[in-house]
């Protein structure tokens, strides 16, 4: 298992400049291996956007021998492969030790970390097989783009390679691997593992390594009375709270908030069971593997604020005052309160400062309308920017069965804008509120289209994801409200 599995082939060279610090970290931290072989691997999708990151031009992500290297067929000169370890919490309980059950990281090239999911069998696949499967991988690959498209913290994908290799999942399905892109892929559960196994050499080493490398202002100028790791901890709330306040604002559910799945860097991170609402339902579950609700959609900020907190727990022999770390835990909510509401007067065409004391219960009350009326999330901010700019608010009030109730609402909201500050918000409102978002039947389409070979339908929604506000007039009915059937769709871990 532990020793690379293409000694006999020769490595492809890239223009790419490695320095593998992940990998400098240890033995104790990983284990070296190299990902098993894709067979017959084929092009899926290919982002030019994540390339440009690594400074790939087109010819090279063209190439054939790309295509192999980026499906675990052939080494990558200068990569050093290899599959971390980590533990964490799943669904509110103690799972123990994890790890990067199918995923392998290759190594660190020009500042970003290159990863396969999906790349074969490690020593933390547990019950698994290693691989990821057609689906899961083209979800992955277009909503790590969309969101970063969306101006949400998130990992990047590169690209996604098929393969009609056979995968047993709830029914016989195909291999893929999607290359993700990352500062970094440390996560809670990285801490968690050492914390757990009472290891504080290997636990120190980590923080290090993180706050050096992210977080050099932590170590420069702490910020929470000059201790560094509290400081740090007080960081990652505070990014994680902001990326949180995007999700609420845009209407995106993560589905699966373990802490193995939460990005050290604030990053949103493991695409699984995710979806962009569609009807405002706050109470949304888009995990079918979640019965409970422990993931619904109005419970993520909580959730994000409990996975700190075990965060936090594994930190505290390095931070040794827990007021300390009560302290950073305490920034979570006025962070995330006020990036949210920011967020929610710029989908408003509202400054903050306008009325802050009226906008908030504007912001409120507009959800709840949007709730009770079952109105699709994204189409309503769409039609309300229009309408701010046009005067013209029938096709908002078109979307309620309550019409008294919006009216009233929109009486508000007009007061509110005609005593504001003018500005350019307004004009702005159609640059936050997307006319394009990854609807899970809108993936479903290009899954299945994907299963017969043709992947126009991965292409065309990576070009709309990519610039979600324009206007894309070719594709009108991509931005329209979801067929019937989308409701039924079905999404679970496995996915």
């Amino acid at each position: 298992m532990n020793a690379p599995q293409h000694t006999t082939l020769s490595p492809l060279r890239l223009p790419l400049d490695w320095d593998n610090r992940f990998q400098r970290l240890g033995a104790a931290f990983y284990t070296p291996l190299a990902p098993q072989p894709l067979s017959e691997p084929y092009w899926v999708g290919r982002s030019p956007g994540a390339a440009a990151l690594l400074g790939l031009d087109p010819q090279v992500m063209d190439s054939p021998e790309l295509l192999q290297a980026l499906s675990g067929n052939v080494p990558i000169s200068g990569s050093q492969p290899l599959a971390s370890v980590y533990s964490g919490h799943q669904f509110g309980s103690w799972a123990g030790q994890l790890g990067d059950g199918r995923a392998i990281l290759l190594g660190e090239a020009n500042g970003w970390e290159i990863q396969l999911k999906g790349s074969g069998l490690t020593p933390y696949s547990r019950m698994g097989d290693g691989r990821a499967v057609l689906r899961s991988s083209i979800r992955e690959f277009l909503c790590s783009e969309a969101m970063f498209a969306l101006g949400i913290p998130t990992t990047r994908a590169l690209c996604v390679t098929g393969s009609d290799q056979p995968v047993v999942r709830e029914r016989l399905e195909t291999a893929a691997v999607v290359t993700r892109l990352a500062p970094s892929f440390i996560r809670f559960g990285h801490f968690e593992h050492f914390a757990s196994r009472h290891q504080p050499t290997e636990l120190k080493t980590l923080a290090d390594y993180v706050i050096d490398h992210f977080y050099p202002e932590c170590r420069s100028a702490p910020t929470l009375e000059g201790h560094v790791y509290a400081s740090w901890l007080q960081a990652v709330v505070q990014r994680t709270a902001v990326m949180v306040a995007h999700w609420q604002a845009v209407g995106f559910c993560h589905g699966v908030m373990n802490t193995d799945n939460m990005s050290i860097l604030g990053l949103t991170i493991d695409y699984g069971p995710f979806a962009f609402l569609d009807v405002f339902d706050p109470g949304h579950i888009c995990n079918h593997s979640d019965p409970g609700g422990r993931y619904a959609f109005d419970a993520q900020p909580e959730i994000a604020h409990w996975n700190l907190y075990a965060l936090a727990n594994a930190l505290l022999p390095l931070i040794g005052r827990p007021t300390l770390a009560e302290q950073a835990l305490e920034t979570f909510e006025p962070v995330f309160m006020r990036s949210y509401q920011q967020l929610m007067a710029a989908k408003l065409g509202l400054k903050l400062t306008d009325a802050e004391s009226r906008l908030t219960p504007l912001i409120h009350d507009i959800l709840a309308l949007l709730a009770h009326n079952r109105v699709d999330y994204s189409i309503f901010w769409r039609r309300l920017s229009h309408a701010r700019i046009l005067g013209d608010y029938e096709p908002v009030r078109d979307l309620f069965i309550d019409r008294p109730g919006l009216d009233a609402w929109l009486l508000r909201y007009q007061e509110l804008c005609t005593q504001s500050e003018q500005g350019p918000e307004a004009n702005l409102m159609l640059k936050v509120n997307p006319k394009y978002v990854l609807r899970n039947y809108l993936g479903e389409n290009a899954i299945e289209a994907a299963r017969q070979k043709d992947f126009s339908g991965v292409a065309n929604l990576l070009t709309l994801l990519s610039a979600p506000y324009d206007a894309h007039p070719a594709f009108e009915a991509l931005a329209g409200l979801p067929p019937d059937w989308a409701s039924q769709i079905s999404i679970s871990c496995s996915s």
